[in-house]
């Protein structure tokens, strides 16, 4: 048998994660974030795998899953895009950048487009009021942004095959 488990299927690295914590109930939400960076997102079926393991009804774990946003029943583009909606980024405009990224990316938000490079949501504050209104692009924070163009040549970097984590110029 492999002892490596990076070469187990997303289901066994699940499991060899679940069996190495010494308080598996307890940990219920670090499994499912865990489960989340596997399979990308939580399907029923492994909320209910998530549940036998741990002996534990599956509404509890879909009761966790719904409550917390951070937690995703669909899955999701390989780009996450988040417009801040907290205050400072409201009265500045966010409404019309998000607007402006539904149009662009022809989705609404908490969609993925069809290609799955892009989803789009929204978050409450990111926490930097300063550069309202801001976008957060897999956790790079994109700020001041008020023209089309700038926002096109934002996602134009992401769809770079080459895009992984930085700033576009």
């Amino acid at each position: 048998m492999c002892d490596n488990p990076s070469q187990y299927n997303p289901y066994q690295q699940l499991d060899h994660y679940i069996d190495n914590l010494p308080y598996k109930k307890e940990n219920l939400i670090a499994i499912l974030h865990h489960a989340q960076q596997l399979f990308g997102y939580l399907p029923d079926k492994v909320q209910r795998h998530i549940a036998q393991k741990l002996d534990i009804p599956s509404a509890k774990v879909y009761g966790v899953v719904s409550f917390y946003s951070f937690f995703t029943m669909k899955p999701r583009g390989k780009h996450v895009v988040n417009v801040c909606m907290g205050t400072a980024c409201f009265v500045r405009g966010s409404e019309k950048l998000q607007k402006e990224l539904e149009k662009q990316l022809g989705i609404k938000t908490g969609q993925t487009t069809q290609d799955e490079l892009f989803s789009l949501d929204s978050l409450r504050c990111i926490g930097a009021c300063g550069l309202a209104p801001v976008m957060m692009v897999d956790g790079k924070v994109h700020g001041r942004l008020n023209n089309p163009e700038e926002i096109k040549q934002i996602l134009e970097y992401y769809r770079q095959p080459s895009a992984k984590e930085g700033t576009p110029s």
